[in-house]
């Protein structure tokens, strides 16, 4: 039988993942309600740090054979610059390690540097890997249709199994810097028109401005919130809604970073609820508090009667889920609640609710068929190549709007800003304008 010191160093890192991701499973199941609450919060986030680069490091040894190993066996291991190559992939293989370490550690008013380098090298990692992967996987699909593997001689194989990590490495760069271009231009303003059964003709064009994902933490801070603010004053929503992962972090330490929400005045009210990233802060009770000194209302588990300006007797209600992630988490007094959140929201009046994640719309719909619209947001379009295919999979509604049988709509943002990875490929960030008609 082989020991666990002859495995090799891929198979090690799995085992290591595996053990990791037992302890988390460990944590959440048994010791959720035993441990004190802000020692759950290291812990977790130690634990997701560490599950991480455990599986991160399966990719590292792959990448670092590819782009160093396989070239110091070639004539290029002589040249002077070799030395300076096989430094900057290991600085970057750190960086992209260091990352989520940054959670815990580099949180601030605006972004370090350090945050915003490691979570690029992230991005960049992500992109190399997959092509690195599929240039390979084109490479010995080549040899098995053209059956020429083994006759190949030795000096034309491995020319040709160089081009195959210049060539991921030279597609890393470019989309990598497309991919930052793009996530460090404003927010799209994207304006929607959606029917509303039952809505009050008197609160017919009601505008609503949608935020999600705003993720204040390593890499977003109070500059980029600001500017977020002000396009949502220049709009002039009846209502703003903020559907969850408005921070990574807790309340304590970003709270600078928080301040421009307080500019925020729809008079109609702001409203929020939770994501599944408020629950990894571990911290929701002084978010609620937070936000609440701000004039914005938490709907936790419920709803309120927005009355229309004009006749004081048409209103709709709008209420507000926790996420799901609570009830994995076992976070107390938390969890999805249906039936609380829409307690005296009957079928009489539109009911317009707010749950952060897809899944939990899906879940919504098929409990109560009456409720007319869901706004969410979670998947971020994606926010990069190549995650953005595993999103669509993932979630019933992937961004964008749906209509679901006769009277009711889902409209998924792609996210306001972007989680860590300062980046955005296939996707746009986006302050979604949503024009509520009445039928």
């Amino acid at each position: 039988m082989i020991s666990f010191k002859q495995l090799p160093l891929e198979a090690k890192a799995a085992v290591a993942a595996g053990v990791v991701f037992f302890s988390m499973m460990l944590s959440r199941s048994y010791l959720a309600e035993q441990l004190e609450l802000r020692t759950r919060r290291w812990v977790l986030r130690l634990q997701m740090a560490l599950f991480a680069n455990a599986l991160m490091l399966i990719g590292s040894l792959h990448v670092w054979r590819s782009t160093v190993t396989m070239f110091s066996r070639s004539s290029a291991a002589s040249s002077f610059c070799f030395m300076p190559w096989k430094v900057a992939v290991f600085t970057f293989l750190a960086l992209a390690h260091s990352s989520f370490f940054t959670l815990v550690f580099l949180v601030a008013e605006e972004p370090y540097f350090f945050s915003l380098a490691a979570y690029t090298c992230l991005g960049a990692y992500i992109i190399l890997i997959f092509f690195l992967f599929a240039l390979g996987s084109v490479e010995q699909a080549y040899k098995f249709l053209a059956g020429r593997g083994a006759k190949a001689g030795s000096s034309k194989k491995n020319s040709r199994t160089a081009v195959k990590p210049v060539l991921a490495v030279m597609l890393t760069v470019v989309l990598t810097v497309i991919g930052l271009l793009n996530a460090s231009q404003p927010p799209t303003v994207n304006s929607v028109e959606i029917p509303v059964h039952k809505l009050p003709s008197t609160m017919n064009n009601l505008k609503v401005v949608l935020l999600s994902d705003i993720h204040l933490g390593p890499t977003v801070g109070k500059t980029k919130l600001a500017m977020i603010v002000r396009m949502v004053k220049a709009l002039k929503p009846d209502i703003t809604v903020i559907v969850g992962d408005l921070t990574d972090s807790e309340a304590e330490i970003i709270r600078p970073a928080v301040e421009p929400l307080g500019e925020l005045n729809s008079p109609l009210g702001t409203y929020f609820v939770t994501g599944n990233h408020e629950y990894y802060t571990s911290d929701v009770g002084n978010w609620f508090e937070l936000l609440k000194s701000f004039n914005i209302r938490p709907l936790h588990n419920e709803n309120v009667k927005i009355v229309s300006p004009k006749r004081t007797d048409d209103w709709f209600c709008l209420a507000g889920v926790d996420d799901i992630e609570a009830d994995v988490l076992r976070y107390s007094g938390h969890g999805m609640d249906l039936k609380k959140a829409l307690r005296g929201c009957s079928g009489e009046h539109a009911i317009v609710l707010l749950a952060h994640q897809p899944i939990a719309a899906k879940w919504a719909i098929q409990e109560r068929p009456d409720i007319n619209l869901i706004l969410s947001g979670h998947t971020h379009g994606g926010q990069m190549f190549p995650l953005n295919a595993g999103a669509y999979f993932l979630n019933p509604f992937f961004v964008g709007l749906y209509k679901v049988g006769q009277n009711t709509f889902v409209y998924v943002s792609p996210g306001t800003m972007y989680f860590g990875i300062p980046m955005r490929l296939g996707s746009r960030a986006e302050i979604t304008e949503i024009i509520l008609r009445s039928p």
